[in-house]
């Protein structure tokens, strides 16, 4: 596996706009989340992720907040919910068999909690660990109002530190 040199986002249309995709680790990077928001113009930043029991309940939400505040957007996050280890171990030979030899994968426990975040850091839909559906209605007109009311892309000092943006990845 290797990193990717480029962002992705798509257009999901007229209503919502530019939508940028992260991918679990990524929602770590402010750099990555302002290259979607002020290159691409993305309104809304999805992460889908598993962090675990450890990090989850100390991070998984702060950095959605992070991200959302720091570019005035919507922050998605979908995680798979919290199965606990099996009591048994599996056969060999089954589904769980790597190649043959009998080895399984280790059980990892996702700390679950899919959220949608609001441009001011406001939880505006979460669940917990369980399997949910998290459905919220999304006002991309508080992004526009986020990005206005405190202008912050055009008050950023260039002239000390800009990012170099990747290109691509759109459509």
């Amino acid at each position: 596996m290797s990193p990717g040199d480029s962002v992705t986002w798509f257009d999901a249309g007229e209503y919502l706009g530019k939508i940028g995709v992260g991918i679990c680790y990524d929602i770590r990077f402010p750099e990555y989340a302002l290259l979607l928001t002020q290159e691409q113009k993305c309104n809304v930043l999805i992460y889908p992720g598993a962090f675990n029991l450890t990090t989850g309940p100390a991070h998984w939400e702060l950095l959605q907040k992070g991200r959302a505040v720091d570019n005035q957007c919507f922050v998605l996050t979908a995680s798979p919910a919290r199965t606990e280890a099996p009591t048994t171990t599996p056969p060999t030979g089954g589904d769980d068999d790597v190649e043959g030899g009998g080895k399984t994968y280790p059980h990892y426990t996702a700390w679950g909690h899919s959220t949608a975040i609001g441009p001011w850091g406001d939880v505006v839909a979460t669940c917990d660990e369980g399997e949910h559906l998290v459905v919220c209605d999304l006002d991309v007109g508080k992004v526009r109002e986020m990005r206005q009311g405190i202008p912050v892309a055009l008050q950023k000092r260039g002239d000390l530190y800009r990012l170099t943006g990747t290109g691509g990845g759109g459509e």
